[in-house]
């Protein structure tokens, strides 16, 4: 987005978020960095006074159209706060003009909390990997180069990169719709006020990819096999008879060049039947690998882009009023959670320029869902295996972190403050 323009539509992912934002379901998600010393509350307001400058599509109220919802940029000051709520509390109300991001630190760790409309995670990483580096070049006194800033202009990081890599003439036939079966739903007790609960697990990058070679696989496919079978752990024998669904963000930057710092992201399927488990990883790795294989080809991706973006194309939805957009898509996000266990979304590893990188222990991230949703973030040698759930129990995870326990790898365990 130019920085003159006052208002922008929203990305066709983003579409769906307004409407599916509910209870513990805040459609808020962290992104957090530890850094080795305490923070410094009045450098980290000057360093964000500084860097929100070059993301003007960040300072932005969320209106409602007669037919969809849009951003409309507002010249609101963002306030860095002492963590004083749970991970991931809600941003949107409706009806209020605030911002849908918020900074907050606690001890040594930084946290940026942003409503999903804005972006996705790679997208907000962008933004506060340059939001870090201001920090700590004020607070430790060193010099930003060209060499170590993004290159990307304000324009290119406001881009909605749907609409650019549309393609109406190439995929004029739609996928065959697949019928959506109950899948298996995890269960635990929930906050009596359904506040976000969190856990976080850290382990060693390099053994956790020396593991996955053990097993000729990648670190995603390991994670979401290792994540199924903790799974199975928690399933009744009955139970085992409904499919484990695991949802997995797809980076879409990684199949079409682009800058953008909103959303652009899509989404694969991985179903296990549990019955099929007979005790060993390696049976479940070899399933989870044929479903990426089958999903990930590239024709298959740009066809999914190029749904998402048929319906915003799409004149009769177009001229539906916003009110029952809304309802219908409640309705709609209601069935596709039917059919999901857990989202297992793998944002990779984090690169910081030195000298910034010295003063940083971890970077992590965190995302509410309507069911449980791991995220992976890799800097430097740890490895941070994130949740946060309305449960105030992770059986599911504390099952997940143990089966990396027994496959050799030594696992930091640590929840939020609140947990009771």
């Amino acid at each position: 987005m130019e920085h003159g323009k006052s208002w922008y539509k929203l990305d066709n992912v983003a579409k769906l978020f307004p409407s599916s934002a509910r209870g513990g379901d805040t459609r808020v998600f962290r992104l957090m960095c530890e850094l080795n010393e305490p923070v410094d509350e009045r450098t980290l307001q000057e360093a964000l006074d500084a860097v929100i400058a070059d993301f003007p599509h960040l300072k932005c109220v969320l209106r409602k159209g007669l037919f969809w919802y849009y951003l409309d940029y507002r010249d609101i000051r963002a306030i860095v706060s002492n963590e004083n709520l749970n991970a991931c509390s809600a941003l949107y109300y409706g009806g209020r003009k605030n911002l849908l991001f918020r900074v907050n630190f606690f001890g040594n760790r930084i946290n940026l909390e942003m409503f999903h409309v804005l972006a996705d995670g790679t997208g907000a990483f962008i933004f506060f990997k340059a939001l870090i580096t201001k920090y700590l070049s004020l607070r430790h006194n060193f010099l930003i180069t060209d060499a170590v800033t993004e290159t990307a202009s304000a324009y290119g990081m406001g881009s909605d990169a749907f609409d650019r890599f549309y393609e109406p003439k190439k995929f004029k036939r739609k996928a065959k719709k697949e019928r959506i079966r109950n899948a298996y739903h995890i269960k635990g007790t929930t906050d009596d006020n359904l506040l976000p609960h969190l856990v976080e697990g850290t382990v060693s990058v390099k053994s956790f990819i020396d593991i996955a070679h053990k097993y000729n696989t990648t670190v995603g496919i390991l994670a979401t096999s290792v994540y199924i079978a903790a799974v199975i752990d928690e399933m009744t024998l009955q139970e085992q008879s409904r499919p484990i669904v695991v949802s997995v963000p797809v980076n879409l930057r990684n199949y079409f060049k682009s800058e953008t710092a909103r959303n652009f992201f899509g989404v694969i399927r991985v179903t296990y039947d549990a019955r099929n488990y007979d005790g060993e990883l390696s049976t479940i790795i070899k399933a989870v690998k044929q479903s990426f294989d089958f999903q990930l080809s590239k024709d298959r991706i740009a066809q999914t882009m190029n749904n998402y973006s048929a319906l915003e194309h799409n004149l009769a939805i177009k001229m539906v009023p916003l009110w029952i957009k809304d309802f219908s898509m409640g309705r709609y996000n209601r069935l596709i959670a039917r059919g999901v266990t857990s989202t297992m979304s793998n944002l990779g590893t984090v690169g910081m320029p030195e000298p910034a990188s010295s003063y940083i222990v971890k970077f992590g991230a965190f995302m509410t869902a309507p069911f449980e949703q791991v995220s992976i973030v890799s800097f430097k040698d740890r490895m941070v295996i994130g949740e946060v759930s309305s449960f105030v129990n992770h059986e599911v995870m504390l099952h997940f972190y143990r089966r990396l326990t027994e496959l050799g790898l030594s696992v930091e365990i640590a929840t939020n403050d609140n947990d009771n």
